[in-house]
């Protein structure tokens, strides 16, 4: 296998958003909320029917659970590029307002620059070398071994028409279950440079958000005088 297999998909995926965010950027934000909103529906239809199928017919798919929590994993790895995106990720900015504006700045931007390193390090941990880190691994590293291995999932299996349709294998194989790793990371890694550069140019003001509450406060004042 190609060792930089991952890293093309990842930087494939991108460049797709780095090119129709430019050419239409509602369309893109459009394309993930439907994205997340289709996978939580999709957990909330499996449990359901899961739920009603055990105590009422006392039957069940036997791939339900893992199928569920493969489903809540790419929800959290590709969701989480999107808060970011939208500064929905809370933090505690309290201290941070207390300095003067060009310090504050200097802070967020900083802030930004820590959720990239994040995610450049939960892909490929081996470049910390440089600083004398003795690190290797990552989700590179462990998508491209299940890739290479082609090992199962436990329970999920492919419906028998498509294993005789397609000469698939029983079992899915986990490369595909965890291709989100470089999809999710990546699109994290993209989201936060994004904000560095939105920072610099004055366009944001921080990567989290931390005065959420005071904001709602601020907007239902008059209700809560009622």
């Amino acid at each position: 296998m190609n060792i930089y297999l991952p890293y093309l998909i990842m930087g494939a995926v991108i460049v797709l958003f780095f090119l129709a965010e430019r050419r239409n950027p509602e369309a893109v934000t459009r394309f993930e909320e439907n994205a997340l909103a289709v996978l939580l529906a999709l957990i909330t239809l499996v449990s359901f029917t899961q739920v009603i199928a055990r105590y009422g017919f006392n039957s069940g798919w036997t791939g339900a659970l893992e199928f569920t929590r493969i489903l809540f994993a790419w929800m959290i790895l590709f969701g989480m590029s999107y808060g970011l995106k939208q500064g929905m990720h809370l933090g505690v900015d309290a201290l941070l307002r207390l300095f003067p504006k060009p310090v504050f700045r200097f802070f967020a931007i900083f802030g930004a620059v820590c959720a990239f390193l994040y995610a450049a390090i939960l892909i490929e941990s081996s470049w910390l070398g440089i600083f004398g880190a003795d690190t290797s691994g990552g989700a590179m590293v462990y998508w491209a071994k299940f890739y290479q291995v082609g090992i199962g999932l436990d329970d999920l299996r492919y419906p028998e028409w498509m294993q005789d349709t397609f000469g698939l294998k029983e079992r899915v194989q986990r490369w595909i279950a965890y291709l989100i790793l470089p999809i999710g990371l990546g699109l994290f890694a993209f989201r936060a440079l994004q904000a560095v550069v939105a920072i610099w140019r004055g366009e944001r003001e921080m990567v989290i958000a931390g005065h959420e509450a005071e904001d709602l406060v601020a907007e239902n004042r008059n209700v809560l005088k009622d």
